[in-house]
């Protein structure tokens, strides 16, 4: 099974959106983690809208970088430019790769023009990162 950890500044949309994604898409096949360097929150526009496809991450907190020091991960994927140029250094052969998506925690407007906004970068990550890691566990197997 491949190991992934989504990595974003504050673990609280994208990071915790892809963890959830992939962890119902691609079950069985990837295991995936998120974390974040400086961790805040989970968004509650990010819980509802993953709600909205079935993903409840609503149990999800948001946790630090180092607080999965023990796990071995087979790819770090950065979801924001920040987290890519923080990102710490991962013991092996981790492949670390950077997708960075919009943060949609910065929208602006009427609460459903957010999520709208929210609803895009996350069927972004889906479109992009699902596909992705798929291919990763075919060239594995």
């Amino acid at each position: 099974m491949l190991h992934v950890l989504f990595l974003c500044t504050e673990n609280a949309c994208r990071s915790q959106m892809a963890e959830g994604l992939v962890n119902h898409d691609l079950a069985g096949q990837v295991r995936a983690f998120s974390a974040g360097v400086r961790p805040s929150r989970v968004n509650p526009r990010a819980i509802r809208v993953m709600g909205e496809l079935g993903i409840d991450l609503s149990g999800q907190r948001s946790k630090a970088v180092d607080e999965l020091a023990g796990e071995r991960f087979d790819l770090v994927i950065t979801v924001c430019d920040r987290a890519s140029q923080d990102c710490p250094i991962f013991p092996g052969d981790t492949e670390i790769l950077h997708l960075g998506f919009p943060d949609p925690a910065r929208a602006t407007g009427a609460e459903e023009e957010i999520l709208t906004v929210f609803r895009q970068v996350r069927d972004a990550i889906r479109e992009q990162v699902v596909p992705l890691l798929r291919q990763k566990v075919s060239q594995a197997g």
